[in-house]
Order: structure tokens, then sequence, then C-alpha cells
């Protein structure tokens, strides 16, 4: 399986749980995500963060979100 699957495999449970958690839509889900640094490493092959399980990468987006509250 190449990088781009893995990714589209564990995305949509990673938005799902951000959504979940912080009551916002799935799309703004994706958009904080994604303009994360946790989304932006997720992103980029070179730091092997697409091979993560999604709790792992949900659990590296709380951490940086709750330190910019």
């Amino acid at each position: 399986m190449n990088h781009a699957t893995t990714r589209a495999t564990i995305l949509p449970e990673i938005v799902r749980l951000i959504s979940e958690k912080y009551h916002i839509t799935e799309e703004e889900a994706l958009d904080r995500f994604y303009t994360s640094s946790t989304g932006s490493s997720f992103a980029d092959d070179d730091t092997g963060l697409y091979g993560q399980s999604a709790l792992y990468l949900f659990g590296l987006f709380c951490e940086e979100f709750n330190e910019k509250e």
C-alpha cells in the first residue's frame, strides 16, 4: 500500500474523532487538522506519521490544539 492510500484510509477516522470531540462539522475538522502542525507532518512522507494509527494522530492533534487554547 502506498503512502497516499494509507493516509486516505485513516484520515476519515481522524476527522470523525476531531469532529466528535470538538463538536464541529467534519469539514471544519478536516480544515483544522490539515492546518495544524500534526496534519502538515501527516501529509509529509518523510515524517512517517502516515504509518501511525488514527488514535495516535488524533492524540497528537489534541495535544497541539489544546496548547493553542
